[in-house]
């Protein structure tokens, strides 16, 4: 069985990397968001720290502080590491800690409109400097393994079993696929809730995804939130227009978004233990994706 990862720990562990880092006792940190990481913002010093759920994402973090800074020398408005800190990433208990400056206060919620021309400004960078470290494909059903392994004795097993078989199936069928856009550097995770429209405009969250693959990845992303997650049409076609192109128009788009859902539903399962609403959520998804013409709205929990 694996530790739990919930925030009384995440907490813990947020501690001991402040303690390491020389910074003060977190005792009011603020949860923001709790998934493949714990979020918090410290208050004071005014900084936001990322606690890995689990050890193996150390190289991860490593790659996300320094795509973090090549983006930032490319002219890419992104979240920017704490470099005056000591060598980041810290540890704590093996698990990675991150710790990056905190953005002003947001003017409003970023929206699918800002989506779009940030995304289109990160795909046609022009002879960028050279990315710090070669970057990964987007491998999205590389980690199901992982995410079941978090939830084992908390799952049935044949739902396990399924998605694996589905995420093997589904990953040849990804391999497949011929892009229509040209190949290059890609969020990976490219929704409304990873972008922070502060005073100077909007900025890009969570680099942990960044690589270097079919730009259709990042468009699907949110053509799945619209037909999945309740995204309204008005807001779907803000982005395109944003964007300049609309990813349904492309014979690619349901084996990507096929692998999306399946991707979503097992990194879910990491967060079963302890949670009833979680738990109830991956079975509803587990019913759709057992009936692929099934039409279904699903909840983010």
């Amino acid at each position: 069985m694996h530790t739990v990862f919930d925030e009384d720990r995440a907490r813990r562990l947020l501690s001991v990397a402040c303690t390491g880092a020389g910074l003060p006792e977190p005792a009011r940190a603020r949860l923001l968001a709790l998934g493949e990481n714990a979020v918090f913002d410290l208050g004071r010093p005014a900084l936001v720290a990322k606690v890995g759920r689990d050890p193996v994402l150390a190289e991860r973090a490593a790659r996300e502080l320094a795509v973090a800074r090549w983006l930032d020398r490319s002219g890419i408005p992104v979240v920017r590491p704490a470099d005056d800190l000591a060598e980041q990433p810290a540890t704590a208990q093996g698990h990675p800690v991150t710790f990056w400056h905190r953005l002003a206060p947001a003017v409003r919620p970023a929206n699918a409109a800002d989506l779009g021309p940030l995304l289109r400004a990160l795909h046609l960078l022009a002879d960028p400097p050279a990315p710090p470290a070669p970057l990964p494909r987007r491998d999205l059903l590389a980690p199901v393994e992982r995410w079941l392994g978090a939830a084992e004795g908390h799952l049935d097993p044949a739902d396990a079993d399924q998605l694996r078989a589905l995420a093997a199936d589904q990953a040849a069928a990804v391999a497949a696929q011929q892009p229509l856009l040209p190949p290059g550097v890609i969020h990976g995770d490219a929704l409304p809730r990873n972008v922070h429209v502060g005073p100077g405009g909007p900025v890009l969250l969570d680099l942990e995804t960044v690589a270097d693959d079919l730009r259709e990845h990042d468009l699907v992303v949110l053509a799945l939130a619209h037909h999945r997650y309740g995204v309204p049409e008005r807001e779907y076609l803000e982005f395109t227009r944003g964007y300049g192109w609309d990813v349904r128009e492309w014979a690619g788009w349901p084996v990507l978004r096929a692998a999306r859902e399946i991707a979503a539903t097992a990194w879910l399962a990491q967060r079963v233990p302890g949670d009833p609403a979680v738990l109830a959520e991956f079975r509803h998804r587990m019913a759709g994706l057992r009936e692929p013409g099934r039409a279904g709205r699903w909840h983010a929990v």
